[in-house]
């Protein structure tokens, strides 16, 4: 492939406005919005309206005007509408290991008969974390346990009362197929948990499709809500009112304002809402998620696969001493590609240098994420041709590069 088709394939990108509605910083080939995403460019009018305005003149009075109460509900449906789910069944709020902790509690509950809690070994930390934190906090005994993903299915026994499986994993970004997991885990009698970090905004979801029990996700990757953005969860509508929340907070109250000495749960998935919103971040939050309400997730994908693809064709060409540590396949792999070496970090930190940003998980891998909304054509052979000086010169082998940051 060469350069003007590359040219030709940004011209003819139907999503090729969208990019104009994020600010990318001149020079900057970014490639990391699978852990943060870029900022929409009108966010900061948002957010100074939100602070001068709202805040800083209707004062406690916002709440009703400018309807902050009812931010979880409008903007978790909002992102319903990007994972397969109609209303009445996502609420944003709180990080996405609070809302794990509250959705193994819920399914524990809900599967009481039973005792462990399965997820794969090597997934996100905050997974197994939140498992065993649940373990321990429980009155009855739980019993957290990973395997290694080959054997999920074959572990489906019936001690199992809970599944939960990031559906895009964070390293190599191979894609669990949603579908016919849930159905396995649901045969054997087991409730499902699924982590959509790595997939809303990046990849169709259909929660209700696939008859997903529970669901959570972050809000500060693909959909842009900026750093620590509130994160959401999904309860299948079928389980709501079966569940009393462990994190019993008085947002989930079913009259907040009566402000009784004991708790009622909420009606529907009010009850999974715990403190106060934080209406800042919330208002990032639904600048991002509103990009997407116009987005035809298909196309989307379609370009993912197609910048992955690139990507890795580009790569093997151009460049030697890495290994392809994502799947090959564009349909099993979410819209990053990871590749492997063993000087990995110092190689990251001199691409970031030159303008190409990427990050680096430990041991030896480094990740690139390909967000269709800003992503272009061009920034992939740019980055790939960036990367493949830095090894032919080697300039990474400089010492400052091997200086390991707090944050990789």
């Amino acid at each position: 492939m060469t350069l003007e088709d590359i040219k030709a394939l940004d011209a003819a990108d139907p999503l090729r406005e969208k990019r104009d509605l994020f600010s990318i910083p001149e020079g900057v080939i970014y490639l990391d919005g699978n852990s943060l995403g870029a900022l929409p460019k009108a966010t900061p009018d948002a957010m100074n309206d939100m602070i001068h305005r709202q805040w800083g003149q209707d004062l406690i009075r916002s709440w009703n005007t400018n309807d902050w109460i009812n931010a979880p509900r409008r903007i978790g449906d909002k992102i319903g509408r990007l994972i397969g789910a109609t209303e009445g069944q996502v609420v944003a709020a709180d990080s996405t290991s609070v809302n794990l902790f509250k959705a193994l509690s819920a399914a524990s509950q809900l599967n009481s008969g039973r005792s462990v809690l399965l997820s794969e070994t090597g997934s996100f930390p905050t997974d197994p974390y939140m498992m065993e934190g649940l373990a321990t906090a429980s009155r009855v005994r739980l019993i957290p346990e990973l395997v290694d993903p080959s054997r999920i299915t074959d572990r489906l026994a019936p001690d199992i009362a809970v599944l939960l499986l990031t559906q895009i994993h964070y390293k190599s970004g191979e894609v669990w197929d949603m579908s016919e997991i849930t159905r396995r885990a649901h045969e054997a009698g087991a409730l499902v948990i699924w982590d959509l970090s790595h997939s809303a905004g990046a990849i169709p979801v259909e929660l209700d499709e696939c008859k997903v029990d529970f669901a959570v996700g972050c809000g500060y990757k693909y959909l842009n809500g900026g750093p620590g953005a509130p994160a959401y969860i999904y309860v299948a509508e079928r389980h709501q009112s079966k569940v009393r929340p462990v994190l019993s907070g008085w947002m989930g109250h079913a009259a907040p304002f009566d402000f009784d000495d004991r708790y009622t749960p909420g009606k529907g998935m009010d009850r999974f809402l715990c403190g106060t919103p934080g209406i800042l971040g919330m208002c990032a939050l639904e600048i991002g998620v509103d990009i997407f309400q116009t987005v035809d997730m298909r196309v989307l994908r379609k370009k993912s696969r197609q910048l992955g693809d690139l990507f890795i064709d580009l790569v093997e060409k151009k460049c030697t001493g890495f290994e392809l540590a994502s799947p090959r396949e564009a349909d099993i792999r979410g819209s990053q590609v990871a590749i492997r070496h063993p000087d990995g970090y110092a190689i990251m930190q001199a691409l970031i240098e030159r303008g190409v940003i990427g990050d680096f998980r430990a041991p030896d891998l480094l990740r690139f994420g390909f967000t269709p909304l800003y992503t272009r054509y061009i920034d992939v052979w740019q980055a790939v041709s960036t990367l493949a000086d830095i090894m032919n010169s080697n300039d990474w082998r400089d010492e400052k590069y091997s200086v390991q940051a707090e944050v990789t």
